[in-house]
């Protein structure tokens, strides 16, 4: 069931205490891919999960807004301090906690929510009556590895590189300015970060990226993309029939 498109009506009769939240950010992905990007990928990796997830569960409203201050410079970013974010979080979570959805699975599209989505969940699961687990989908898919599959090498996670742009090409072709790929490619950075001695000396995107891509959106396509979803959906299928299953107090 997805929210959005639900009655209170039909909120109400839901057979399930199993709730996925999408989170994702509002940072630039380059001069190809939309500002929504993380929040889009979040939104059809939650999509994907429900179908593939033999049971009913609640889809909530995507949370837009994300910890994406290291995008700062590029125009259209938008960004939460870490704890109004983890604030954001906590009172959707309870929200859901008082409909009787006490067992949600935040579902992260952007990277700089990580660190705070598990002190969050943390929290929330050891200070009240529910239980939250964060799926961060490229920490639980082998990127590379589902890019090999497809017949796509050297496919990395990037920023607005191979597999965000394949997923965008798969969910909103429209959305995608191929006409900018190649500059993407040619202005971004291979990496992300700039590494001395395993440490990271930059703290924001434009430090290493001229136009904020990291790796090469001109490689893979829709079909990438499309194996990408199914890789993630079918691993937070995975979490969550183990989130249902667990015995909590």
């Amino acid at each position: 069931m997805d929210l959005v498109d639900s009655t209170w009506t039909d909120a109400a009769a839901a057979g399930t205490d199993l709730a996925l939240l999408p989170v994702g950010s509002t940072e630039q992905h380059g001069p190809h891919a939309p500002l929504s990007t993380d929040s889009l990928i979040a939104e059809a990796v939650a999509a994907a999960g429900a179908d593939a997830y033999d049971g009913e569960v609640v889809v909530a409203p995507t949370l837009p807004y994300g910890i994406s201050a290291e995008h700062r410079r590029f125009s259209g970013t938008l960004w939460l301090s870490p704890d109004v974010f983890r604030a954001a979080v906590r009172d959707v979570v309870g929200s859901l906690r008082h409909h009787g959805f006490d067992r949600v699975v935040v579902v992260n599209g952007h990277g700089g929510n990580v660190d705070a989505l598990a002190e969050v969940a943390a929290a929330v699961t050891r200070e009240e009556s529910a239980y939250v687990v964060p799926f961060t989908w490229f920490r639980s898919v082998d990127v590379a590895g589902v890019g090999a599959d497809a017949g796509v090498e050297a496919v990395a996670m990037g920023h607005a590189g191979a597999a965000e742009t394949s997923i965008l090409r798969a969910t909103h072709p429209d959305l995608v300015r191929e006409e900018r790929v190649e500059d993407a490619r040619d202005g971004g950075a291979e990496r992300w970060g700039e590494w001395v001695e395993g440490v990271n000396l930059a703290y924001d995107a434009d430090e290493f990226s001229e136009n904020g891509a990291v790796g090469d959106p001109s490689t893979g396509d829709a079909g990438l993309g499309d194996a990408l979803l199914a890789a993630a959906g079918e691993a937070l299928a995975e979490v969550l029939s183990a989130v249902a299953d667990r015995e909590i107090d």
